[in-house]
Formats: C-alpha cells, structure tokens, sequence
C-alpha cells in the first residue's frame, strides 16, 4: 500500500422516518448526537428519512447529509402513532435498492420498515443494523391495540429477528430482546449519552418552576397523573411551581386540567423550545425533573437531568427503563404511577434536592457521547 494511500470512510445509511433539526424527541436527540461523532471514525453518514423540508432543500448538519424517501406524512392519528404513515413510509424505504452504501443502519420505530430494509440489503449484500429503544411485548400491545396486539406482538418478535445486529438503547432493552429470541453475540448495549462540556456552558434558568417535565406529550408519559400529583401538594400546603416542556396529542386536554384543578398561576405548558442551551438552561434551573412516564426505552430526560445537577424522579414501571438511572435516596426518587404516591416521592425529592445534586452528577459522568460513539462505530464496522 502507497503512503499517500487513504481508506474510504464507510458509508453508512441511516433510515429514520423522523430525525433532528425536524421533529424533537429522545431517538432524535440520540441520532443527533452520535451520528455525526461517527466522522472521527471513518464513516460518513448519510440520513434517508420523509421530506420534511417540503420543497426546499435540505439543511445542512455538520457531519450528516439528509436525503428523502418520499413526502412527509404526519406521525399521529390523534394521540396514537399512525398506522398508515408506519406503512407508507415502509413503502418508501425500497428506494434504498439505487442508493449507494457499504452498510444500513435503521430505527425501529415503527418497525414495519425493517421487513423491505431487509430484503434490501439482502439482495444488496450489506450488513443491516437496527437500533432498538423499546420492546413493547404481548402485554403491552394488547392493552394498547386490544385483540389486535396479539398479531403486532407477533410481528415486533419476527422483526426482532431480521438485523445482522441489534443495538440496544438499554441493558432491559436488551434482555426483552434476548427474551424474543435475539443471540446475545447479535446485540451490543449503546446507552444515550450528554455532552458535560455543552451542559456546563449552558446558563442557569431563573424562570423555570421548582419542578420541569419535557417530552413528548403522550398519553403514556402521565403528565396528566403529575398535574394532580401538584394539586395534592397544593392542597398540602406546597405551592409548587412546575414548568411543562413538550407538545402532543394530549396537550389540550392537559390545558384544561390545569384550569380545572385551579393551577393556571403556578404550572405553564410551553412548546418545545427552539435553542437547546435554553432547555439545559431550565434543566440546570429546576430542583427537581418529574418524569412519570410509564414506558421509556431509556430515558435521555433523565440522564441530561442529573448532568445539569438535577434530581430526577421517575416511575417504577416495568417499562420504564429510565428507573435504572435513578438510586432512591442518591440521585432523586422512584414511585408508583398514581397521584398520591407521585407527590409523596415529589415531596421528599425537594425537600433534599441540594443534597442530591452530587449524586445526579455523578450518575452522569459514566455516559460520555463520545466514548458511545466509538462503541457504536465498532457496531458498524466490525
């Protein structure tokens, strides 16, 4: 081999139906981050998702080129995912037979598009890697799709068997994979991760309430279970303040809670804001993270939470894997999914937030983007 010889980076295609700067969310905000760190190890990484850019051209990110698949359809039908859009955008993903690649990386949700990604870098010859968050089991389909979750339950564990490789977002995702029958040697645990030094630069917000929620406004999340967990401590004689950052199909409804319950002077429900530093800034401003979510894959939320300091308090369902980051005692608390039990666990988590800032940190220094993003790359080009 020549001196002035120089390996190719390897291509990798990434196919996500939605992705940063367009729509916000923790498997967003996970690709936004590792993806283009893959660059320092010789992958170049193409993105192939809807057109969200309508007719306009894509916009330019550091480290990544985007590419459509085919039009933007709208995630949700009311406040559930949309099947339709989960299909059509299946469809769209068979375009990836002309596009050029050395290997195929692809989310899972929704899954549908994993069976013609399949057949794509079958009859391609390319490696296929799926980046798992959550696996949703027979139980939990069923309560979700009633009879019809027995057959999506059966599909989920077909389509757990399809990828070369699986990366899982959580050690419990892991083991539900390895529960649907997934080789241990086909599974690799890449967790989240935060950026300290970005953390660190943000400021302090003076405005944010003593308690912040962000995320997807979701039936499952139980913001609305938090809402009256706050007018528990209200009727205590704790005048909480709490700041809700998100926007979703549930959003109306959780407006009018907040009139209902008579919380309109101490609970605001603000969009999605347009500059990060200015969610870490809230983050590093709160006492306390409430995070009440009942089904979290792994809970970036929570991890970026106790980087900025903050104690965080989540649910201690079997679904939410985000309660393996949270020590009760150490770095915020765990409870029920239920009003009471939530302002219980609320209550104590402030009244020693101060003294559980070290611990919130500490958890979070184990997570490094980099470091993730060399594991990843392995993943890629073994």
């Amino acid at each position: 081999m020549s001196p002035d010889h120089v390996t190719p980076a390897v291509r990798l295609a990434v196919v996500a139906d939605a992705v940063e700067p367009f729509h916000t969310g923790g498997k967003e905000a996970r690709y936004a981050a590792l993806l283009p760190r893959l660059a320092s190890h010789d992958v170049s990484v193409q993105v192939h998702t809807m057109r969200w850019w309508g007719d306009g051209t894509p916009p330019t990110v550091p480290g990544l080129t985007f590419r459509a698949l085919g039009r933007r359809w709208d995630l949700y039908t009311g406040t559930r995912r949309s099947i339709w859009q989960a299909v059509a955008f299946s469809g769209s993903t068979v375009r990836m037979l002309t596009r050029r690649f050395d290997v195929l990386e692809a989310d899972a949700i929704p899954f549908l598009p994993l069976f013609p990604l399949r057949l794509v870098t079958t009859l391609r010859r390319k490696r296929f890697v799926v980046t798992w968050h959550e696996v949703w089991g027979r139980e939990y389909w069923t309560s979700y799709l009633g009879p019809l979750g027995v057959v999506a339950a059966a599909v989920e564990k077909l389509a757990a068997s399809l990828p070369d490789h699986i990366v899982a977002a959580s050690e419990g995702t892991a083991e539900r994979l390895r529960g649907l029958g997934v080789a241990p040697d086909r599974l690799t645990v890449v967790p989240n991760g935060v950026d300290q030094a970005e953390i660190d630069a943000a400021p302090t917000s003076t405005t944010v309430g003593e308690l912040l929620c962000v995320g997807r406004l979701l039936a499952h999340k139980n913001v609305h279970v938090l809402l009256d967990a706050v007018a528990l401590l209200h009727e205590r004689g704790r005048a909480v303040t709490l700041t809700v950052i998100g926007t979703g199909p549930e959003r109306e409804r959780l407006l009018e809670q907040v009139d209902r319950l008579g919380l309109s002077g101490h609970v605001d429900v603000l969009e999605p804001l347009d500059e990060r530093r200015d969610l870490l800034a809230a983050m590093k401003g709160a006492r306390v993270l409430a995070f009440p979510t009942e089904r979290e894959g792994f809970g970036m939320v929570a991890l970026e939470a106790m980087a900025c300091g903050t104690p965080v308090v989540t649910s201690d369902h079997p679904d939410n894997h985000a309660q393996h980051l949270v020590v009760d005692g150490v770095n915020g608390a765990l409870s029920a999914v239920d009003p009471a039990a939530l302002a219980d666990a609320l209550d104590r988590t402030l009244d020693r937030a101060d003294s559980l800032r070290d611990g919130a940190r500490a958890t979070a220094r184990d997570y490094s983007w980099d470091a993730l993003a060399s594991t990843l790359a392995k993943v890629v080009v073994p």
